[in-house]
């Protein structure tokens, strides 16, 4: 069986986070590992409180992980602080980790800021390089590129530029009034346009998790860049479309692990 790791937070609701990516990993068909860069409280209505992981524990999780069962691809997700960016990247460096999928989670949907100004540098310098793919929303590529984004040339120009100065693909995903729900990847040089249909649902919660955590179980699993991306997409659609709700902003993994048989031979399983 392939593996897979997280890095990430935890999200006490199930809907993001740790949870999202190990629900979304196990239906992917890989074995999910992780290491928790925070604990939170929250649920889909909001976050209550953090306690983050010292740097030294993060460390020990991920020399366990590495030297134990390797993981052929890793995903990571928020990580707040200057400190634990610079565990992360130095241990992905350390292992030869491949198959890097790096959410540079920065800004919310709704525009706010989620992590420091330092803890964005050190981001950028330390984690970004080590990237085979960015996963960046229209908020946070802007915020890369030091570009705005009004439309879809300007996320062509964005991705681009993102590309080139950090040596890696970049996955621009869509939305946020710019179009219904197309993303675009920009990678060799290469931009292709996945398409898709904005589909209205208050479940939305933890969607960039299960996103990048599907790409990276594809990446696992010995598939292309292109096609990995192209079944994460697949899936993700097909989660947000089962329309089925459990509180008032529940995740689109928080019903769709006992509903992947519909969606896994789409997803590339």
């Amino acid at each position: 069986m392939k593996t897979a790791l997280t890095i990430a937070g935890s999200d006490s609701s199930g809907g993001a986070g740790i949870q999202a990516d190990i629900k979304t990993m196990t239906a992917h068909g890989v074995y999910a590992m992780s290491a928790i860069t925070a604990l939170t409280a929250q649920n889909t209505t909001g976050v209550t409180d953090i306690l983050e992981s010292t740097p030294e524990f993060l460390a020990e999780q991920l020399d366990c992980v590495f030297t134990d069962i390797f993981p052929d691809a890793v995903k990571t997700g928020m990580v707040s602080s200057t400190a634990l960016i610079e565990v992360i990247a130095s241990k992905l460096k350390q292992y030869g980790a491949k198959n890097i999928v790096v959410d540079p989670v920065m800004v919310a949907t709704s525009g706010a800021r989620l992590i420091s100004e330092g803890a964005v540098g050190a981001l950028c310098e330390h984690l970004l390089p080590l990237a085979t793919v960015l996963t960046p929303n229209i908020p946070e590529a802007e915020l890369l590129s030091g570009m705005e984004i009004p439309d879809a040339a300007g996320m062509e120009r964005a991705a681009r530029a993102i590309s080139e100065r950090y040596g890696c693909a970049v996955l621009c995903k869509g939305g946020h009034q710019i179009n219904d729900a197309d993303d675009l990847l920009y990678s060799g040089g290469e931009l292709r346009w996945f398409r898709g249909k904005r589909i209205a649902t208050a479940n939305t919660h933890g969607t960039g998790c299960t996103l990048s955590s599907a790409i990276a179980s594809e990446l696992a699993k010995g598939l292309g860049l292109e096609s990995a991306v192209e079944r994460a997409k697949a899936y993700i659609s097909g989660a947000l479309g089962a329309m089925l709700d459990l509180g008032h902003g529940s995740g689109p993994m928080d019903h769709m692990f006992d509903l992947k048989s519909e969606f896994i031979g789409g997803a590339g399983a």
